[in-house]
């Protein structure tokens, strides 16, 4: 079991989680997905994946959130999870990256929403009903209040679930998520939290 501690932390990551589906609600917020490239006192200059360069700060006190790299066999029926899809032919969605939630966060975001991270990227936060292992990966049936919707995850999958993070794990390659950023006067970049991948992880949000 979590230390009840980090609850409100990772509270905090899967409200982000929510924030990151949807359309900016502001002109004057961004979100970054990218590298950390290094670190000037205060300062964490980031490269997106658009190769833009952003100087950012985090408002005190702080929120670190690492993503901890974890596998299929981890997600069990019962759980609550969150999974970015693409939608298939037949009708199914197959996972880019699921998110396992820590039982704490049972509920956050319910439900099959659209998603920017890729065209045509939804996605499902739900609790599992059942897995199923099969010759293409294993399928998710995952059910939310108004529906249910079937994932297939395969070995490209990217599963990860949350841990508390700590501002010292941060080197440059680390690779991170924002995901809304507030711009400054001066033309930096100020955000309550910053979600990275532990041990190489690159986030897949």
């Amino acid at each position: 079991m979590l230390p009840s501690r980090t609850l409100p932390l990772l509270v905090v990551a899967g409200l982000a989680l929510v924030g990151a589906t949807g359309p900016l609600s502001a002109q004057d917020t961004v979100r970054i997905r990218g590298t950390l490239e290094r670190i000037d006192g205060p300062l964490l200059i980031v490269k997106s994946r658009d190769g833009d360069e952003f100087k950012v700060t985090v408002t005190d006190p702080p929120v670190y959130v690492a993503l901890v790299r974890s596998s299929v066999a981890d997600i069990k029926p019962g759980m609550y999870v969150g999974a970015t899809g693409l939608p298939q032919a037949d009708g199914s969605q197959r996972a880019v990256e699921v998110h396992i939630f820590p039982e704490a966060m049972r509920g956050t975001g319910e439900g099959h929403r659209s998603s920017d991270l890729a065209p045509q990227a939804t996605m499902t936060n739900a609790s599992v009903e059942q897995t199923v292992a099969g010759n293409d990966g294993h399928t998710l049936t995952m059910k939310y209040k108004d529906g249910e919707k079937k994932l297939v995850v395969t070995p490209q999958t990217v599963v990860v679930t949350y841990a508390p993070g700590d501002r010292a794990e941060l080197k440059p390659g680390t690779g991170v998520f924002i995901s809304a950023a507030r711009k400054m006067p001066d033309g930096t970049l100020q955000t309550p939290r910053i979600n990275y991948g532990r041990d190489g992880l690159m986030p897949p949000m």
